[in-house]
């Protein structure tokens, strides 16, 4: 058998890179590469923006020309840095050489020691993965997530008013509306959402274990942490963390990717629930054009973005949720296990768009059958059972009947049977409680049998 040609292995990069091809900007080992280039010619030009050790601030033209090795980082300077570290087998070191290059093409070979100066890989790499997840989550997951939240409180304002039986451990329960249902996972999301929104992008920058030793062995009468805060603050616009081992520990991290892992959980939940509406005929789908649903069935048109979105969440919350555990552990002062962990960022945040993108796509595909509904409350009216009790309770309280155990009555009546309108109205009129009692049930169906549902969605939701 012939050998194949070189294909990728992860269906991320085959198969479903255009949904996530925001995020190779950004996570991808290019991506993560030209941020390090960024970190290193900033904390030049920082270094001689201070004037230290008898430098100047470079002219605006010369430092624009010198931020070209990140700003227009292309096919060329990929390949200049994987033949690099081929070489050096240490891929910031390759970092360096290549920040070295640009400095001697720009006759800047004078300041070329002060590239990495007194920095550890990890300096680096903490700024370098901060810039690179913050912008892939601002500039790419975080609008795909507003998008969904976007989409479904539209949805649910528009079938806020749209009564539905509810189905509690599956069986039939109190009515209320596909609106409101929606509503809920509006609300959770949103929750979620304020907290990935107010994540802090930690990196630290102090040297080989956080004591900024060699930076005063260079120059003791200098505030280097006051530097290095200026630097990863101003020139990086991340936070700064002053007290670390060799390492940033990576806290923020989890903290991030257990709230994206939550988010995740949350929308895991509603397309299991969508699909489930789908199977009832709840939601009809829209036909896609030339689309085929069975290999063999014809008329089936499989609800499968939101079987997709649900393995894709799965899949990216089991990786978020190693992320989270393993970077938080670093034995002693520093051990490697963090690096090839972090290479994994991306292949999570992946997966996690794709499902995203699944989702909406799928809410785009279905719309409400009102009809089906209905059809389903008028079948179900001992659900009223509850409404029925609840009154009579509230009667006996207020001394209008006799009615010594108004649940045990309605549950002789209902548990077990499905009765229609007719012997619930026999049963109604027959009851002992006040006239108005009597009257507002009499006008009860298992349609308007909804409460407050309908105002709950237009108060919390609408903006």
């Amino acid at each position: 058998m012939n050998a194949l040609p070189p294909q990728p292995l992860s269906p991320l990069d085959g198969r479903y890179r255009p949904a996530i091809a925001p995020l190779t900007e950004y996570l991808s080992e290019a991506g993560l590469n030209r941020a390090r280039v960024e970190v290193e010619v900033e904390w030049i030009l920082h270094l001689t923006d201070n004037k230290l050790f008898g430098t100047s601030p470079l002219p605006r033209e010369t430092k624009d020309k010198l931020r070209l090795a990140y700003l227009d980082f292309g096919q060329d300077a990929i390949d200049e840095l994987a033949e690099t570290e081929r070489t050096t087998r240490h891929d910031v070191k390759a970092v360096e050489y290549f920040v070295r290059a640009r400095l001697s093409k720009l006759g800047l070979d004078h300041l070329a020691e002060l590239t990495h100066f007194a920095l550890t890989s990890e300096d680096v790499n903490s700024a370098s993965y901060a810039l690179t997840v913050k912008r892939a989550v601002k500039d790419a997951w975080l609008p795909a997530y507003r998008g969904v939240i976007e989409k479904l409180r539209h949805m649910a304002i528009d079938l806020a008013d749209a009564p539905m039986l509810s189905r509690t451990h599956g069986q039939p329960a109190t009515p209320t509306t596909m609106g409101k249902e929606l509503g809920v996972f509006v609300w959770r999301l949103e929750r979620v959402l304020n907290r990935i929104e107010q994540t802090e992008y930690f990196a630290k920058f102090s040297g080989a274990t956080g004591t900024w030793s060699a930076h005063l062995a260079a120059e003791p009468q200098v505030a280097w942490p006051n530097i290095s805060r200026e630097f990863i603050e101003g020139s990086l616009r991340l936070d700064f963390n002053p007290l670390t081992t060799q390492i940033e520990p990576h806290d923020w991290q989890a903290d991030l990717y257990d709230d994206v892992k939550h988010a995740g959980a949350i929308l895991h939940n509603l397309a299991q629930d969508v699909w489930t509406y789908i199977s009832l005929g709840f939601f009809a789908q829209i036909p896609v054009a030339g689309a085929t649903g069975s290999s063999t069935m014809p008329h089936k048109i499989n609800p499968i973005k939101f079987e997709n979105a649900e393995a894709n969440f799965e899949i990216s919350g089991g990786l978020f949720a190693t992320l989270a555990q393993t970077l938080v552990s670093s034995r002693l002062q520093r051990d490697l296990t963090d690096s090839t962990t972090q290479r994994n960022i991306g292949v999570a945040f992946g997966h996690s768009l794709l499902a995203l993108t699944n989702l909406s796509d799928g809410l785009d595909q279905i719309s409400l059958a009102r009809d089906v509904l209905l059809e389903d409350l008028d079948a179900n009216w001992e659900v009223l059972a509850e409404a029925i009790q609840t009154v009579i309770r509230a009667e006996v309280v207020a001394g209008r009947s006799s009615i010594s155990d108004p649940y045990a009555l309605l549950k002789e009546l209902t548990r077990g049977n499905r009765i229609g309108a007719a012997e619930l109205a026999e049963f109604v009129s027959g009851l002992e409680i006040g006239d108005e009692a009597k009257k507002r049930l009499a006008a009860l169906t298992p349609a308007t049998y909804t409460g407050l549902a309908e105002s709950l969605v237009r108060a919390k939701l609408q903006k």
